[in-house]
This record gives structure tokens, C-alpha cells and sequence, in this order.
């Protein structure tokens, strides 16, 4: 993803953001930043003090208007309360795209019955640097739409069509939360380091880094990441040592799993709530 050449999409000529918060801020950061002009941009946030310079910021909805696409970024138990003055900005030329964990497309395309299409979007606050995975699923999305839904997810990091909604909430534990596991281990890195002597702020530098560098390196590189770890291990060597804990009894493996799926069944507990 270094060095990629993203074109500016075309669509939508216009876009409502209804909320935005930590991740709807995120993606349009990274929108922004990837050159599309901020006009083409519209914020509902009632407590949001100050948009990006050239996008406008309404207080509530808007009476009427022409939206290409609707970006849904508010709290998900606030929908069913906002779903009737969306539903009339809404149109049949309108695809709706959400990111409210726990609301299925069923509930978006109830809710917002005249909507062209609907779609679940699941990214992270690393869309700022158009450097996140992008997962989708949809309803009613015809193959014109898909292009045009995946050419503006593009500046946001690397979109990717899931084949079925059920495989949702592992997604969203993997993408969505997996940058809070990420950094919990870079703090670990950090903390193993510390007790081995290193001052403290150092040890922090150096993990950081590390894992800054060895990411990049897993993006760049042809080969699988368990191929790179066995390059790094030398037979008998530290690593190799440092490997022989992680892997004993599948230790890493088995917490990794366990830390998905709590995060999986969390977002199926929503999912069912908001069915209600």
C-alpha cells in the first residue's frame, strides 16, 4: 500500500454523514486527505464543535435533499430514534452506508424502505491514513453501485466484499477491533522490555518501531507472515527460543482465537438486541 496511486471517485456528488465521531471522523479524514473536495461533504452531529474546513455541519437533519450516498455514524441504539427524518432523505438514487455495529442490513433497509441500497461497512480509525481493511456487505447493490461503493472505500485502505452478512461479526472482531488487541501487544512488547532493564520510554521507542517496521515489511513482502517469522529464527538461535514459548501448547494461538471470538460473540449479542 506504499506508494499506491488512488483515483478520486466520482460518486457521490454528495455525501450525508449523519454522526461523526471517533470513526466517522476517521474516514473522512482520510477522504479528505486523499483529495476529494470537502464540499461534496455534509455533517449532522449535534455536538461536534467544528467540521473540516469546507464541509458543512447542520445541527439536525435537513428538510430535503439530493444525497448520492447516506453515511450512517452515529451510536446504534440511537437509529431506531433518527430512522423516520433519514428515511425521507433517503431516495431510491440513495445507497445507504453503515457503520453501526449490531445493525443488520434487514434492519437498515426496514427502517429506510426507500433507500437504492444498503450497505455494511466495517473499517477502522486507520482509514485516516488510508491504511485500513475495509470490509462490505450489502443489500440491493447492484454491480454499478458495488464499483462505485468500492472506488470511494478505496482511499480509506484496502476494500473487501464479504459473501455473506453472517460472517459479519467475525469480521468485526478481526478488522474493527483488532487494532486494540494490536496495540495492547505493542504495550506488552513495551512492558517485556521495561522488566529486561530497558528504561522504560526507550523500551516503548524500540517496540513501536519494531512492530511499525515488521508490519510494513509483512505488507511488502511475497511471503505469508509464518514464513517471515521462521526467516528471523535461526536454528538454535534467540528468536528461535522466544518462538518455542509463544508456540507451546498453541499458547498465542488459542489466546488470539479467544480474544475473536469474545469480540465475535459481543457483536452477535448487539446484532440481536437491535432486532429486539
Amino acid at each position: 500500500m506504499v506508494g499506491r496511486e488512488i483515483a478520486i471517485p466520482a460518486w457521490p456528488a454528495r455525501l450525508l454523514m449523519v454522526g461523526c465521531g471517533n470513526m466517522g471522523g476517521s474516514m473522512l479524514a482520510g477522504w479528505l486527505a486523499a483529495g476529494i473536495p470537502p464540499e461534496r461533504f455534509t455533517v449532522i452531529d449535534p455536538v461536534l464543535k467544528q467540521a473540516p474546513e469546507g464541509v458543512e455541519l447542520l445541527r439536525e437533519p435537513p428538510a430535503a435533499g439530493n444525497w448520492g450516498a447516506i453515511l450512517l455514524g452515529i451510536k446504534p441504539q440511537q437509529f431506531n430514534t433518527a430512522a423516520p427524518s433519514l428515511a425521507a432523505l433517503a431516495g431510491p438514487d440513495t445507497v445507504v452506508l453503515s457503520i453501526l455495529a449490531g445493525v443488520e442490513l434487514a434492519s437498515l433497509a426496514t427502517r429506510l424502505p426507500q433507500a437504492g441500497a444498503v450497505v455494511r461497512i466495517m473499517p477502522n480509525l486507520a482509514a485516516a491514513i488510508g491504511k485500513s481493511p475495509v470490509a462490505l456487505v450489502g443489500q440491493g447493490v447492484n454491480a454499478t453501485q458495488r464499483e462505485a461503493v468500492t472506488a470511494l472505500m478505496a482511499p480509506l485502505g484496502s476494500p473487501e466484499w464479504l459473501a455473506d452478512e453472517g460472517l459479519f461479526d467475525a469480521v468485526t472482531a478481526l478488522v474493527g477491533s483488532g487494532p486494540a488487541f494490536v496495540y495492547r501487544f505493542i504495550a506488552a512488547l513495551a512492558e517485556g522490555g521495561a522488566r529486561l532493564g530497558l528504561p522504560r520510554d526507550q523500551a516503548g521507542r524500540l517496540a513501536l518501531a519494531m512492530v511499525e517496521g515488521a508490519a510494513a515489511l509483512a505488507g511488502a513482502s511475497p511471503d505469508e507472515p509464518g514464513d517471515l517469522a521462521r526467516k528471523v529464527a535461526s536454528p538454535g538461535g534467540t528468536t528461535e527460543a522466544g518462538l518455542k514459548v509463544l508456540d507451546e501448547g498453541d499458547a498465542l494461538g488459542l489466546l488470539v482465537a479467544a480474544t475473536l471470538q469474545a469480540a465475535r460473540d459481543r457483536g452477535a449479542e448487539m446484532a440481536a438486541a437491535a432486532r429486539g
